[in-house]
């Protein structure tokens, strides 16, 4: 929790100075009331006592009241500020730190519990410094100031105080022991909840065909349900700490009297009303104690739910990145189509074997580069190599004669075009989502989104909307056909401009008409770019340059058509299972 405090600035460390000020000023404040209380009482009880006197004291009682009331506005307003503060502060690293994170790291977190790290741990975060500056200081000080002033009033007082005290903190001790392990476990289980909740969104379709609404509902059930009773017996303690305090303070008020009454009862003359006197203020006095280490326990219960969230957000902020940013930046564009990898192996982090196992090949700038096998060969992990969602496990991959871990990864990626398996929209506008992202290049003037538009094959549904270009997406392209997001998807890769195209079974949802001639403009209008086309249909690759065939992660073929149609037995099967000989020749 103390890394926590490291994100506030100079400027919140000088306003959490002067909400202790301030605090200082109302525990003085209210610790005066007491002893105008006291004040009240003798002289009500002294023959001869003017009202005015009476009135006096009962004025400045108010004024300490009402100043009091006022510095606790102030003290709140401070922490309210550094703990929004603070908390906004938080949320920024955390999406910054995902940022930086390849795929791997976000696989070792869960979406879902980054998202609740980012939300939820945040919040409790807050909760406890808005809280914790008002509560952890004043109690100390309240507590302390308030023992020193009774010490000198009667030791039976003071020992009865003590017991009260001590009773209090063992009852607070148990009910910590028995919520801490709770608290650990409900930032867990929310996460559990939040994952199930958007699996079950994100797959309503599949689960309504499949009648499968009771099975998800016993699902989120028995998550929802183990969060339920362990936020039940958290609130069960609760239920029986805040009546315990309650009865050790009434229990305390009885025998500050009890006592009192014993004491009055051996007292004569002055010493009676001093008696008196004395029990009154130390009555108020033994309630300040009491009210700050109830101050204190309510601070207790925040404090385990908060350090585990604070642990969960440094966990991911100290999480150091697989994926370690190089600093070269390419003076010649003009080289980075030329790719090589050099005996290439890679395996998933939590991974026994290898997903790619001694891949070798060279692609001259320019040239179109085609990916087919099996489903699970490795077609996907390889391409996603050369931007760096992941980093080979052995040996290297060379763009422009320098390994891609030595780039920049920002100068990397402004010259790829990605256009990924699933379609991937943002909410905006069809201008925004073409013209997504930065390379350094005019890709958001209105012709080079037209142009990339019109070679995508998007033009036609496009032009059909009302607002054309500036007609709206929903989030993940949700009013949009998988292939007008398809389309869309490659339309921004191509707005790019990019040195080297990367395909990822891009083309699976568009006719073979549309994918045609798509490729056919693609061909023509990105002449000079290097194309990276992972595809399941022969069709779509068989004019490639160079056809790479995988199976089980290892090459197995490479070459043209003909080629590997004469010398490849796993090419020849995929061809034969979706081509008849006729087409093939043709």
């Amino acid at each position: 929790m103390i890394k926590m405090f490291r994100q506030l600035k100079k400027r919140e460390w000088l306003l959490f100075l002067c909400s202790v000020l301030f605090i200082i000023a109302q525990v003085w404040l209210d610790l005066k009331l007491p002893d105008y209380m006291s004040k009240i009482t003798q002289l009500v009880q002294t023959e001869g006592s003017e009202m005015e006197e009476i009135l006096a004291a009962g004025g400045k009682m108010l004024l300490c009241a009402f100043f009091s009331l006022a510095t606790s506005f102030i003290v709140a307003a401070i922490s309210a500020k550094i703990a929004a503060n603070l908390s906004g502060r938080l949320r920024f690293a955390l999406f910054n730190r995902v940022q930086s994170f390849s795929m791997e790291e976000i696989n070792h977190f869960s979406t879902a519990s980054l998202v609740t790290r980012s939300t939820n741990d945040v919040t409790q975060v807050q909760m406890f410094v808005v809280m914790g500056l008002q509560i952890l200081i004043k109690a100390p000080i309240l507590a302390g100031w308030a023992l020193v002033k009774i010490t000198n009033k009667g030791w039976q007082w003071t020992l009865a105080t003590a017991v009260a005290v001590a009773v209090l903190i063992v009852i607070v001790s148990i009910c910590v022991w028995l919520g801490m392990p709770k608290f650990k476990g409900i930032q867990r289980l929310t996460d559990n909840v939040n994952k199930i909740a958007r699996e079950h969104i994100n797959g309503l379709r599949v689960i309504r065909a499949y009648n499968a609404e009771g099975y998800q509902e016993e699902k989120f059930e028995r998550a929802n349900t183990e969060l339920t009773y362990n936020n039940l017996f958290v609130g069960r303690v609760m239920a029986f700490l805040f009546p315990s305090i309650n009865l050790i303070m009434s229990g305390l008020t009885l025998a500050i009297y009890w006592i009192g009454a014993f004491l009055i009862d051996g007292a004569i003359g002055m010493e009676r009303m001093t008696v008196f006197s004395d029990m009154i203020v130390f009555s108020s006095y033994a309630m300040q104690v009491v009210m700050a280490f109830m101050m204190l326990i309510m601070i207790m219960f925040i404090l385990p739910r908060a350090t585990v969230s604070a642990s969960r957000i440094n966990e991911v902020l100290e999480m150091k990145p697989t994926i370690e940013d190089g600093n070269f930046i390419p003076k010649d564009e003009r080289l980075m189509g030329e790719i090589e990898f050099k005996d290439v192996c890679f395996r998933y982090a939590d991974g026994e074997d290898y997903v790619l196992d001694n891949i070798n090949f060279k692609v001259s700038q320019g040239e179109t580069v085609a990916l087919i096998g099996a489903t699970g060969c490795g077609k996907s992990t390889l391409v996603n190599l050369i931007p760096r969602f992941y980093d080979v496990t052995e040996g290297e991959i060379l763009i422009g004669g320098v390994n891609i871990k030595d780039y920049d990864q920002q100068a990397l990626r402004n010259e790829l075009g990605y256009v990924s398996q699933r379609a991937i929209l943002f909410e905006g506008t069809i201008q925004s989502n073409v013209a997504f992202g930065d390379n350094g290049k005019a890709s958001s003037q209105d012709e080079t989104v037209e142009e990339a538009i019109e070679i995508a094959q998007a033009s036609e549904f496009v032009n059909k909307m009302e607002e054309r270009y500036e007609a709206h997406v929903a989030q993940g392209g949700t009013n949009l056909s998988g292939g007008q997001k398809q389309r869309l998807s490659i339309a921004r890769a191509v707005a790019r401009r990019p040195k080297v195209l990367i395909f990822d079974d891009s083309f699976s949802a568009l006719d073979y008409k549309t994918d045609r001639t798509l490729r056919q403009r693609l061909k023509k209008e990105t002449a000079g770019a290097t194309l990276f086309i992972v595809a399941q249909r022969i069709g779509t690759i068989k004019d490639a340059d160079k056809i790479i065939v995988l199976d089980e992660g290892r090459i197995v073929g490479m070459g043209s058509h003909d080629s590997l149609m004469a010398s490849c037995e796993v090419y020849r099967e995929i061809a034969y299972s979706q081509l008849s000989k006729e087409e093939l020749e043709s």
